[in-house]
Formats: C-alpha cells, sequence, structure tokens
C-alpha cells in the first residue's frame, strides 16, 4: 500500500471513530432496537471505507454518511426481514442523568411511526437538520418533508398524550 493509501486509511479510522456514536445514537432513535442500529451502523460504516477514495474528497462526508445510512435503514424496512420478533416490552436502557421512563416512553412511539416519517422527525428534530437538508437525504421534495414531518409529530402527540399520565405522579 502506498503512502496516500495508508493516509486515506487514517482519514477513513479517525472519521469513524469521531462519528461512530453520533451514528449510532440516530440509527437507534430510527431503528428503535439496539442490535438492528449497530447492524446500521456497521453496514454505513462498511459502505463508506469503500467508498472512501471518491467520498473524503467531498465536503460533506457526514452527509454522505446519514444518507447510506437512512438507505440502509429504508430497505430494511422494505424487506421486512421474518427474523424479527415484535415484543410487547422494550426493555429499560436507562442513561445516567437522564429520566430512563421518558426516554423509553419516546423510543417506544418512535417506533410506531412509519419509517419514512420516524427518519424525517428525527433527523428535523435530534440532529437539528433543516427541511431542505432531509429533504436532499430523503431525496424528496421539502414540501414533501414537510408533510412527513406534520403527519410524524401529529402520530406522536396523539401516541404521547395518551401516555401523559404515566408521568404526573
Amino acid at each position: 500500500m502506498d503512502d496516500r493509501g495508508v493516509d486515506a486509511a487514517l482519514e477513513y479510522r479517525d472519521f469513524a471513530d469521531a462519528r461512530a456514536a453520533q451514528l449510532f445514537r440516530i440509527a437507534f432513535l430510527m431503528c428503535g432496537d439496539w442490535h438492528e442500529a449497530e447492524d446500521l451502523v456497521q453496514t454505513t460504516l462498511a459502505k463508506l471505507f469503500v467508498a472512501w477514495g471518491r467520498v473524503r474528497r467531498r465536503e460533506s462526508v457526514d452527509t454522505y454518511a446519514r444518507r447510506v445510512m437512512l438507505n440502509a435503514y429504508l430497505s430494511q424496512r422494505r424487506l421486512r426481514r421474518s427474523g424479527e420478533m415484535p415484543v410487547a416490552e422494550v426493555r429499560d436502557m436507562s442513561a445516567p442523568g437522564v429520566d430512563a421512563d421518558l426516554r423509553m416512553t419516546l423510543v417506544a412511539a418512535l417506533r410506531r411511526l412509519p419509517p419514512r416519517s420516524r427518519a424525517v422527525v428525527v433527523l428535523r428534530y435530534v440532529e437539528d437538520h433543516s427541511i431542505e437538508s432531509v429533504a436532499r437525504l430523503l431525496d424528496a421534495t421539502p414540501s414533501a418533508v414537510k408533510s412527513l414531518n406534520t403527519r410524524g409529530l401529529a402520530q406522536l402527540r396523539e401516541l404521547l398524550g395518551s401516555e401523559q399520565d404515566l408521568f404526573q405522579s
């Protein structure tokens, strides 16, 4: 391997080390499953590694990585793997300093949204992307993103509104 190959491999490793946790957080909020989120991040980083030579010259490697992850997530949803087993309750995965009940309620509500709506809500409100940025990532029009966003938020309000008694005690 020549020096350029070594430099590229080091650049990729630095990028993956710096962004893996953030990519995992986005993946988990999109799919609601710890193991599936790990798989999404692994798939994203593997595809990014293969394309690193041309991708690293772009201005926004982060945007490319999110797009790869979003496409992998939506593809998995379309395939509907038969090995998945739905469960009645999501196990508690509390984080220090965070209201675990509230977090789990939100994750459970997000899991009930359709995949594209869930992706829009996560990208808009967790990742703080603009409508235009989400539209580019989804390869959709801004008006389609606005519509998905409005419907997703309405569904979340409906789902979370019925569970607000959990947090009043």
